[in-house]
C-alpha cells in the first residue's frame, strides 16, 4: 500500500532538490511509490471521464458515515515504552463464565477454560480498528486486548525517533508489545494475534523474551506476515519497475519524510489515484464492500508519511526466522492470502515450514487485508485455534457481523 501517488513524490522531490457467524460460519506498505501509482492512474482515469469530483467527494462522505467499521470501543487503557512513547490499548472483557450453559461446562469436566486473554497487534500504516470484524465476533467470548503500534492510531509519535532519531526497529515493536503485555495482562495465558508488521512484532516479543512465551503463551497466530527476506518482493512490479524502486525508494521516502507538510497536500489533492494504489495492494477480490474499502483508506490516510518513511527500513532489515522456534509445541495458526503483493503467500508457507504443527490457511482470492476482505475465513481459524489454545469451550458461538460482499448490508 502506497502512502501517496507519483504527483506527490514528483511535488515533493522537487521541493527537496529546490530547498535541499458462530465458530464455523464465522506489506510492507509505501515500497510502491511512485511506480505503483503509475500502474494504478489508468483505472482511476476512466472513473474521472465518468464521475465528477464533487460526486466522488460526496460518495467517500457517505461511507463514512454509514459504515459501521473501526467503531468498536472498549475500556481504555496506556502503557509506556522503555523509552516513554506512550502505547495506547483497549480491553474487551469476556462475559461471566457462568454465563455458560451446564451442558457446554460438561465438555470441559466440569471445569472452565483458562481465563485467557487474546492480544491483536496491527500493521503499517494500519491501527487496532484493522480487526474490526474479529473484534465484534469476540466479544464476550473471550478477553481480548487491542493496541495501536507507536505513531500509529491512537498511540503517541515515538519518542526515540522525535527527540533522538533513532530508528525504528522490529525489535523495538516486540518491546513495546511487551509494555502492553505488562499494562493490560499483568498475569493469566495469552494469546497473541498479528498482522503483517504485528506478526514481526510478536516474532520480536519472542526472540527477545523466550521466557514470556514459554511460560505464558498458549497460542499463536500469524496472519499476512513474513520472517524475513521482505527485500525480494516484487510487489506484483515488472523486473524494471522492482529495480527502480528499491534502487530509489530508501532516497526518496528520506524526502517524502522532510517534506511532510508539502506531501500530505499532495495526498488530498491526489486522493483519487491514491485510492486506487491501496485497493490493488490491500484486496484481490472484486466484489468487496466500498465501505470496507474506504474504512481502510482512511485508516492508511491517517498515517502522517514522516511515520511512512520512518518505519519503511525496518522492514528490509526484519529477520526473525530463528525466533519462530520459540512457538515450537504451541497451537499456532499461519494464514495468508493467496493474491497478498506485500507479504507474498510463499512467506507463510516458510514461517509454516519450520512450525510442522501449525495450521497453514491459504485464502483464493484475497490480498493483503485478508482480515478485512475475508473476515469469516479469519474468525473460523481464530476460533479453532482458541479453542485449541483452551481459551473458549468448543461448544461456544459468536454471531456474524457485517460482509465485504457488496450485495450486503453491514450489521
Amino acid at each position: 500500500m502506497s502512502e501517496t501517488s507519483a504527483e506527490a513524490v514528483v511535488s515533493a522531490a522537487s521541493a527537496t532538490a529546490s530547498s535541499a457467524g458462530n465458530w464455523r460460519k464465522a506489506g510492507v506498505a509505501g515500497a510502491a511509490i511512485g511506480v505503483v501509482a503509475a500502474g494504478a492512474a489508468a483505472g482511476v482515469a476512466i472513473e474521472r471521464l465518468t464521475v465528477g469530483r464533487g460526486m466522488r467527494k460526496k460518495a467517500r462522505l457517505a461511507l463514512d458515515s454509514t459504515g459501521p467499521y473501526g467503531g468498536l470501543r472498549g475500556t481504555p487503557g496506556k502503557a509506556y515504552a522503555d523509552d516513554g512513547t506512550e502505547l495506547y490499548y483497549e480491553v474487551d472483557e469476556a462475559e461471566p463464565q457462568a454465563a455458560l450453559a451446564p451442558r457446554r461446562r460438561r465438555l470441559f469436566g466440569r471445569k472452565a477454560p483458562a481465563p485467557v486473554t487474546v492480544v491483536f497487534s496491527h500493521g503499517y500504516c494500519l491501527s487496532q480498528d484493522s480487526w474490526h470484524f474479529q473484534r465484534a465476533a469476540l466479544r464476550g467470548v473471550v478477553r481480548t486486548v487491542h493496541w495501536d503500534q507507536r505513531s500509529h492510531g491512537r498511540s503517541g509519535r515515538g519518542v526515540a525517533q522525535l527527540e533522538d532519531r533513532t530508528p525504528v526497529t522490529i525489535d523495538q515493536l516486540g518491546r513495546d508489545l511487551l509494555a502492553v503485555i505488562e499494562a493490560a495482562v499483568p498475569e493469566g495465558p495469552i494469546v497473541l494475534v498479528g498482522h503483517s508488521m504485528g506478526g514481526m512484532t510478536v516474532m520480536a516479543l519472542a526472540e527477545q523474551f523466550p521466557e514470556l512465551i514459554r511460560d505464558r503463551v498458549v497460542g499463536v497466530a500469524l496472519v499476512g506476515t513474513s520472517s524475513g527476506r521482505l527485500g525480494e518482493v516484487n510487489f506484483g512490479l515488472p523486473v524494471a519497475g522492482v529495480a527502480a524502486v528499491r534502487r530509489v525508494l530508501p532516497g526518496v521516502l528520506k524526502a517524502l519524510g522532510q517534506q511532510a507538510a508539502l506531501v500530505e497536500r499532495g495526498r488530498r489533492a491526489t486522493a483519487d489515484l491514491f485510492a486506487g494504489v491501496i485497493k490493488r495492494y490491500s484486496f484481490a477480490s472484486r466484489d468487496v464492500d466500498p465501505a470496507v474499502v474506504r474504512f481502510a483508506e482512511r485508516m492508511i490516510e491517517g498515517t502522517p508519511i514522516d511515520v511512512v518513511a520512518e518505519f519503511y527500513p525496518a522492514f528490509t532489515e526484519h529477520d526473525k526466522t530463528a525466533a519462530l522456534a520459540r512457538f515450537a509445541g504451541l497451537p499456532v495458526l499461519v494464514l495468508a492470502g493467496v493474491k497478498d503483493l506485500v507479504t507474498p503467500s510463499e512467506h507463510s508457507e516458510a514461517i509454516a515450514d519450520l512450525l510442522p504443527d501449525a495450521e497453514l490457511v491459504l485464502v483464493p482470492d484475497a490480498g493483503h487485508l485478508v482480515m478485512l476482505e475475508h473476515p469469516e475465513v479469519v474468525i473460523d481459524r481464530l476460533a479453532d485455534l482458541l479453542v485449541r489454545a483452551g481459551a473458549v469451550p468448543a461448544g461456544a458461538t459468536v454471531g456474524p457481523y457485517g460482509s465485504t460482499s457488496s450485495s450486503a448490508q453491514p450489521g
